[in-house]
């Protein structure tokens, strides 16, 4: 089967950056923002993205540009004879599947409420009686799981390239008119001061733990996520300096959320550390009670919309593509199979409040949680803990010269030779520690 190929480097970076777009910034990184201390937790999360993620990112890349093949069958082509390590393959595809197994349902209410401000019956909202509506939640998810699988049908360029690059950039012009109107609501300096300025007080264990977690989550880093898109470019540019491009936008997405969110917060009196429901309740409030609310939240929750939609796609484009290798069906019927199945999957999430009752961890937990543990507490960090040690060791891995030589292939930012500590012991033992210290501190009930 020949390799399909994405049609221009700004195509790639939008769709990398798309993938690392998305909930995560918008949706989950403002609520654990809150729930962690505002600006310290802006601080630290920073920190991750250079200091771990940069080179998480280069790494995932480079294997899969120089594997062409997805995670499942990237290890095969890239390890030595005798070697194990494609079985983390099959534990990233899993973490694929376990983290649209929630995803899915969130991108189902961002259209909901998108749905419910557009028609004018934005009034009587309410984030929990959403989510213990059993109708509602396998519609939605149905809708959200449709409309990635009916795009990835089509060619790579002409459905998932074309359909990404038109949403990031609605996606931004959005974001940034949203920001503009938040900040510049009654009270908004407070909500600015709570999320730019650090405390250093309220930097925590728990607090680096899940800056860790969330800036792995945020770019989905550590299944192959960013793998399958690396297989779909050229040699033309280096992979660092790619890197960088889509680190750069995935985080100034991220911090222009929380411009929108903590104002808002602020010069409404909503409480900002509210967890998974503050996007929901807090900018249904803001908008139900602003002049003109019913057009900013319609453009609010497209936005929104989209961002969940260009992760969605990302996911579902890595997903497929494993599939496909493993039996060699073509787009249609891929998409066809992986939709079902994801669809059966998600389920979980989406009854989750409801009729499918489940408390994995403490009271008020539910399947989103579990799925949620699995991902970004397990699989996202210890994926990128393997792609590490993979990449880096000569005698049992791929190898430092062979990263380099693939990461540094054509032009732009070069990964230069004093990197090499940080990649092979830095990334590693940071991340095995704040791992251990992340269960250690869990709340198991």
């Amino acid at each position: 089967m020949e390799r399909e190929r994405l049609g221009s480097r700004l195509g790639f970076i939008l769709l990398s950056a798309g993938c690392a777009i998305g909930c995560g910034n918008i949706w989950k990184f403002p609520w654990m923002c809150g729930q962690n201390g505002g600006g310290g937790f802006v601080l630290v999360y920073i920190l991750c993205l250079l200091i771990l993620g940069l080179p998480a990112m280069i790494m995932e890349f480079s294997l899969g540009r120089a594997s062409q093949a997805s995670v499942v069958g990237m290890y095969q082509k890239l390890e030595k004879p005798g070697q194990k390590w494609h079985l983390h393959g099959y534990f990233a595809l899993a973490g694929n599947i376990c983290l649209m197994a929630f995803y899915t349902v969130v991108t189902g209410w961002m259209i909901y409420y998108f749905v419910r401000f557009l028609s004018g019956r934005s009034a009587d909202l309410g984030f929990v009686e959403m989510i213990t509506n059993p109708g509602v939640n396998t519609v939605y998810l149905a809708v959200a799981v449709a409309v990635g699988f009916a795009i990835l049908s089509f060619d790579l360029q002409g459905g998932l390239e074309r359909a990404t690059k038109f949403m990031m950039v609605v996606l931004l012009i959005l974001l940034l008119v949203l920001a503009v109107r938040s900040m510049t609501l009654p009270g908004g300096k407070e909500g600015l001061a709570f999320y730019l300025v650090p405390d250093f007080s309220k930097i925590t264990p728990t607090v680096v733990v899940g800056a860790m977690n969330q800036a792995f989550f945020t770019l989905s880093i550590g299944i192959g996520s960013m793998a399958i898109f690396g297989s779909y470019i050229g040699k033309e540019r280096r992979l660092m300096g790619e890197s960088v491009s889509v680190i750069c936008l995935d985080t100034f997405v991220a911090l222009v959320a929380g411009l929108i969110i903590f104002p808002a917060c602020f010069s409404y009196n909503l409480e900002v550390g509210a967890g998974p429901s503050l996007l929901f309740d807090t900018m249904a409030t803001v908008f139900n009670n602003m002049a003109g609310g019913r057009i900013w939240g319609s453009l609010f929750f497209l936005f929104m919309t989209f961002a969940a939609l260009s992760t969605e796609l990302a996911v579902f484009e890595n997903i497929l593509a494993a599939i496909r290798e493993l039996t060699g069906w073509n787009r249609g019927k891929g998409s066809l199979f992986c939709g079902i199945g994801i669809f059966l999957i998600s389920l979980t999430t989406a009854l989750g409040y409801s009729v499918l009752h489940f408390q994995p961890f403490a009271e008020g937990t539910a399947w989103l949680d579990f799925w949620d543990f699995i991902v970004s507490m397990n699989l996202l960090p210890l994926g990128a803990l393997i792609f590490a040690l993979f990449c880096c060791s000569d005698r049992f891995g791929w190898g430092w010269d062979n990263l380099v030589a693939e990461a540094n292939a054509g032009k732009g930012l070069k990964v230069q030779p004093w990197m090499k500590p940080i990649f092979k012991y830095v990334v590693p033992v940071v991340i095995a520690v704040i791992y251990v210290i992340g269960l250690v501190n869990f709340q198991w009930s």
